[in-house]
């Protein structure tokens, strides 16, 4: 069937509405906000992406957004302690986007990284995650950099399996966990730092939502025209969209870079 915003409007409401919860449509905006009656806390679900999901993943576009609506109320309805859950706090890459304040005013823990992305912190809950904000970081007397050393090297202790595939004499490597940290690992030094050594020719790197890291060794021109149409495929269709440019990887630093089709990219002043 073809989706329209007004019925995945009804699709939504239907499936979310429950007792001590109120539902409230913006409609100059097509976003759809649900709320905790008792907490007055809530998530706001932005339409139009989930329609262009839908045509790529039908029923199951709609049931990862239910899903992750309904674990992070229940996120927000339980106590949350830093201290005691330190091996559960890692790095997330968000886009510019993405609010920098919390439902309630409060400034999230942030860190800028790139032109097209930041650096917030989440506590890891298990099925879902809560951001962290300085409130939080207050609460319990801890430093901001604490949490930035401790998210740091809980992200080096994970694994990074690595999947290969080559197209067009170009090499890609897929790092795709579903552990929520995949496109965090771009900040992992020693991983960036291998990958570097090991390309044979140009190193790209995209990470087009949280659930995907993408090396790119790239040895001719069609190496650019395929990772910007894997990097777009992947963006469209991820949970947590982060950007659909690629990044340049050199010396430890990162550059965002146009790549136009059957042309050589370039370089974002």
């Amino acid at each position: 069937m073809k989706m329209t915003i007004p019925k995945l409007r009804e699709i939504l409401e239907e499936r979310l509405t429950s007792e001590n919860r109120k539902i409230i449509y913006n409609r100059e905006r097509d976003e759809l906000r649900v709320e905790d009656s008792k907490l007055n806390k809530g998530i706001t679900i932005s339409l139009p992406p989930i329609i262009s999901k839908f045509e790529k993943k039908k029923e199951q576009a709609i049931d990862e957004v239910v899903y992750y609506v309904e674990e992070a109320l229940k996120a927000m309805a339980a106590p949350i302690e830093l201290t005691g859950h330190e091996k559960n706090i890692y790095p997330v890459i968000r886009s510019t986007s993405f609010p920098k304040k919390t439902d309630h005013g409060g400034d999230l823990l942030i860190d800028e990284h790139t032109a097209e992305t930041r650096i917030y912190y989440a506590l890891d809950l298990g099925n879902t995650y809560r951001l962290i904000d300085e409130k939080m970081v207050e609460k319990e007397n801890w430093d901001s950099n604490r949490v930035r050393e401790i998210a740091r090297f809980n992200l080096r202790s994970l694994s990074n399996p690595l999947k290969k595939d080559t197209v067009g004499g170009n090499d890609y490597y897929f790092l795709n966990t579903n552990d929520g940290y995949d496109a965090s690992r771009i900040l992992n030094e020693g991983l960036m730092k291998e990958m570097e050594e090991k390309v044979e020719g140009t190193l790209a790197i995209s990470i087009p939502h949280q659930d995907v890291l993408i090396f790119a060794d790239i040895k001719n021109d069609m190496g650019y025209d395929i990772l910007a149409q894997m990097t777009m495929s992947f963006y469209t269709t991820g949970s947590i969209p982060i950007t659909a440019l690629s990044f340049y990887y050199e010396d430890g630093k990162l550059e965002p870079i146009f790549i136009m089709a059957k042309n050589r990219p370039t370089r974002k002043e």
